[in-house]
């Protein structure tokens, strides 16, 4: 129910638990909430949790949540560390979320754990891959997810892992300020990106679909792109100088596809950065 005072929505028994409520668990929480959820949120400041979801301040990697009050049906897990690095990495995603889901007294009906597509190789010539590819972190940080997903896993067997390849929209700003100063260094390099809106479409999708999900999705949008395209494409818009041109014969990196998420119903409404950065 949204609305009301904030002791009336406190008393409210909450159905779903974000575990995290940074820009995208925020974004999820509110579109639950459109639909009708009451959300508790975890957050280190839970001043910083929007209306009309409910706050409940914790820092994760330091201590276990009290749960003993909510029995929520659906649980999201999207949690952001800082800096990137393995040891980050492993108190946040790894031992946080595991004394999230160890405070509840019984498991969720669903779950959905955002990971990252960082769990991905690169390759030198890449071929579309799907989640049937093994993953095959290149670094500690994603060695720690896919210890994450493993420990999801064990504690919520039928939980869902999404996969989201590179968020863009709200207020990053990063690729449009290199673009800007003309410091994109790799145009082969092949990359994979999904707007904020259609990931948070997408967990809340997993989450209320009439069909059980399976246990991994990929989620990126329509078209895996060299980033010399685009920079070209934003260059364009922004009126900044012409980037160095990608190579389809150079490419490398990765190249990813939503096939798995696009057969579930679920479909991006920015297919593709072009429609992403349109308004850049």
């Amino acid at each position: 129910m949204r609305g009301g005072s904030p002791r009336y929505r406190d008393r409210v028994t909450p159905d779903v638990l974000l575990v995290g409520a940074g820009d995208l668990g925020a974004a999820v929480g509110l579109r639950l909430a459109d639909l009708g959820h009451d959300v508790l949120a975890l957050r280190r400041d839970a001043a910083k949790v929007p209306a009309p979801l409910v706050g409940r301040s914790v820092d994760l990697t330091r201590e276990p949540p009290d749960l003993s009050d909510v029995r929520p049906r659906l649980v999201v897990v999207a949690l952001t560390a800082r800096p990137r690095t393995e040891e980050a990495y492993r108190a946040t995603y790894v031992d946080g979320m595991a004394r999230a889901l160890d405070a509840l007294a019984e498991p969720p009906e669903r779950a959905v754990l955002v990971s990252s597509t960082a769990v991905h190789g690169s390759r030198e010539r890449p071929d579309l891959e799907d989640e049937t590819t093994p993953a095959a972190p290149s670094d500690g940080p994603g060695r720690m997810l896919v210890a994450a997903e493993e420990a999801f896993h064990e504690r919520v067997p039928h939980g869902t892992v999404l996969r989201l390849s590179g968020l863009y929209g709200g207020s990053s700003t990063r690729l449009l300020d290199q673009v800007r100063e003309g410091r994109v260094s790799d145009p082969h390099r092949w990359t994979n990106r999904i707007h904020r809106t259609d990931a948070a479409a997408a967990v809340v999708h997993l989450l209320t679909m009439p069909a059980e999900p399976e246990r991994l999705y990929l989620g990126t949008d329509d078209e895996p792109a060299q980033m010399g395209d685009v920079a070209a494409y934003l260059a364009g818009r922004l009126g900044a100088p012409a980037p160095p041109p990608a190579d389809p014969e150079q490419g490398h990196g990765k190249r990813l596809s939503n096939a798995r998420l696009r057969s579930t119903g679920w479909a991006p409404t920015l297919p593709t950065y072009r429609e992403g950065y349109a308004r850049a």
